[in-house]
């Protein structure tokens, strides 16, 4: 289907070309120098003394966190109801059970503190947070009650590359940060992720489960540095490539610009459709924190049929999605105590995700606030 506006757009120009390029030109296709300096600019880019490890993607980010931190069975962690099934997943996979907090509100879909603090039994671990649609949790709160609980603090940074809170970044406040590079993430490598952390010990670790265990890579026997390796545990692999790690590259030095449009076009989306009937907007501004503007989500007012919403944009060229579909209502978790989480399954209901992209125009947004305007009208 041809859109007028749809969903996402890659901001790619000739600088992702010519880096992929340079790549087959080089001749060396695995983890290499690029990766390295991928790592250790994406560091820098964090601050707060991180260490960051690339990885294949997100979900292998999250899988490593857990490994990391031995999180296994008989353990829980509590995880966002609000969020995308790998947070979940990631815990059944280390035969560990997901605990679902809350909302804290519907102007605020990130984790609420107080019933993340409901939720902790004599078996949770860890909590996995997650900066839904790149606006930063309630950090102080959050860091507070792991600290006074004794949980491991992951946080799946998905949405938020260069989010930040009071003036320091998402990502550096927990054990272990989890970042995707998927192609709709603010930094775009197609598929790709990082790990990052401030803890030598767990830093190390987790370059050894993303290898195999293996203590020297390829590249290390290539340039002389190495011989041959040992296998100190058992690892998995997932690498990243030198093609993702070029693309990573470009797309760290164009990330704040890139943000700043997004929040240029999250303001257009407010003064177009603030006021709207029937539309609320979540996340109102606060000073303590800046958001990298993942995504724009919108609350339909209670009763419209929200599917009847996407037909009617979609006839007039808007492409629109959904973040989230509730996670028990999957077949794999239909039936699981997952915990209450009654504002998460409104918003569940009743989410709807509009148009947002780097290289989008204001003029962009008023097609898609006509057509949003003419759908409800529409459905009445």
């Amino acid at each position: 289907m041809e859109w007028k506006v749809q969903l996402f757009k890659l901001n790619y120009d000739q600088r992702e070309a010519d880096a992929v390029a340079d790549v087959i030109r080089s001749g060396w296709l695995t983890m290499g120098e690029r990766t390295v300096a991928f790592e250790r600019e994406f560091a820098a880019y964090l601050g707060a003394g991180t260490m960051a490890a690339a990885v294949s993607n997100g979900t292998a980010a999250l899988h490593l966190a857990l490994l990391a931190l031995d999180i296994g069975p008989g353990d829980e962690v509590i995880v966002p109801a609000q969020t995308f099934v790998a947070d979940i997943n990631a815990v059944m996979l280390v035969g560990a059970t997901p605990v679902m907090a809350d909302c804290t509100s519907f102007e605020d879909w990130n984790m609420d503190p107080a019933d993340i603090e409901r939720k902790i039994t004599d078996r949770t671990r860890a909590v996995l947070i997650v900066h839904y649609a790149g606006v930063p949790c309630d950090m102080d709160a959050i860091v507070s009650l792991c600290q006074r609980k004794g949980l491991k603090l992951i946080e799946d940074c998905a949405h938020a590359p260069g989010a930040s809170y009071k003036g320091r970044s998402v990502g550096t406040f927990g054990d272990v940060g989890c970042w995707s590079f998927f192609t709709n993430k603010n930094l775009s490598v197609g598929e790709g992720g990082m790990v990052t952390t401030r803890s030598d010990d767990l830093d190390r670790e987790m370059r050894y489960l993303r290898s195999h265990g293996m203590t020297t890579l390829t590249l290390d026997r290539h340039k002389g540095r190495a011989v041959t390796y040992d296998v100190v545990r058992p690892g998995l692999n997932y690498r990243i490539d030198e093609i993702r790690a070029a693309l990573g590259l470009v797309q760290l030095a164009k990330l704040d610009a890139a943000n700043a449009s997004r929040r240029k076009i999250v303001e257009a989306y407010r003064r177009e459709i603030g006021g709207l009937e029937g539309v609320a907007l979540p996340f109102p501004d606060r000073d303590d924190r800046v958001a990298s503007s993942h995504i724009f989500p919108i609350l339909l007012r209670e009763g419209i049929e929200r599917l009847e919403v996407v037909e009617s944009l979609k006839a007039d060229g808007v492409q629109s999605s959904i973040h989230y579909p509730a996670i028990h209502h999957f077949t794999a978790y239909s039936g699981m105590d997952l915990g209450a989480t009654p504002i998460a399954d409104e918003v569940a209901k009743r989410e709807l995700t509009l148009p947002l992209y780097p290289d989008m125009t204001e003029g962009d947004v008023q097609v898609v606030a006509d057509a949003l305007r003419k759908a409800l009208v529409k459905i009445g």
